[in-house]
């Protein structure tokens, strides 16, 4: 499918504080801009890369937001996460230079390429570039390890607290709000990733919000007792 390409121009985006080493030197910053020669437009429903593609770069989100996902033998799907703003997807394809899974956009969005053999050797020269892609790839292999004591260690209940405390987390540290939280994606979505049923799903949303925990309005929903939901589901590691 095909997708627009647009200009980027690192030094002039909002989202550099977000994505960017602290103390990245401006000679960094305009070699790296030089790389990044383009954005791409990604629209909802559209895949960014497939499992089997080859890899050629990483993405930084610059806004919307992207699921990645397992296709397996008998066609059901596997959610593996929820991608958004300021964070960087396409790591999967470092290991064999192929994707091992997709990355479909869930809403309009747009995404910096980075040509990785350009990056690779570009964070040779920078020290702090190269000590902020370890501290991406570190934090993506913790997160894959929360994922798996979620899914094996907890209650119905603990998986979807600690997911909408994650969301609302991710959001702040990206300058959005820490209580409301628009999902982009579907229940069905959530206990695909969760392992719960999209009828466990449902009936914990009302659960929460008879509780005055959240307020919910279709895809909408309020935090309004986070201690609440943090006393659920605070005995794991983020996601």
């Amino acid at each position: 499918m095909k997708q627009d390409i647009l200009n980027a121009a690192c030094s002039k985006c909002s989202l550099s504080e977000t994505c960017m080493p602290q103390g990245f030197s401006s000679d960094g910053m305009t070699k790296l801009s030089a790389i990044v020669a383009t954005r791409l437009r990604i629209r909802q429903g559209q895949s960014l890369f497939k499992a089997g593609d080859p890899f050629a770069s990483l993405y930084v989100i610059r806004s919307g937001f992207f699921k990645t996902s397992l296709t397996e033998s008998d066609g059901r799907e596997q959610i593996l996460g929820f991608q958004m703003v300021g964070e960087l997807i396409g790591l999967d394809g470092i290991v064999n230079e192929s994707h091992s899974c997709n990355a479909k956009a869930l809403e309009d969005s747009e995404v910096c390429a980075i040509p990785y053999t350009d990056l690779e050797r570009l964070s040779k020269e920078h020290s702090a570039l190269q000590h902020h892609m370890h501290q991406v790839m570190s934090h993506e292999i913790v997160r894959e390890n929360g994922v798996l004591m979620l899914l094996g260690n907890m209650k119905a209940e603990e998986r979807l607290a600690t997911f909408l405390l994650n969301l609302a987390q991710r959001q702040h540290v990206r300058g959005f709000s820490q209580s409301e939280l628009q999902l982009r994606m579907t229940r069905e979505e959530i206990g695909m990733y969760l392992g719960i049923k999209l009828e466990t799903v449902s009936r914990l949303f009302s659960k929460f919000s008879a509780e005055g925990s959240i307020d919910v309005k279709k895809r909408y929903v309020k935090i309004l007792n986070p201690a609440y939901l943090k006393s659920i589901g605070d005995k794991q590691p983020h996601l």
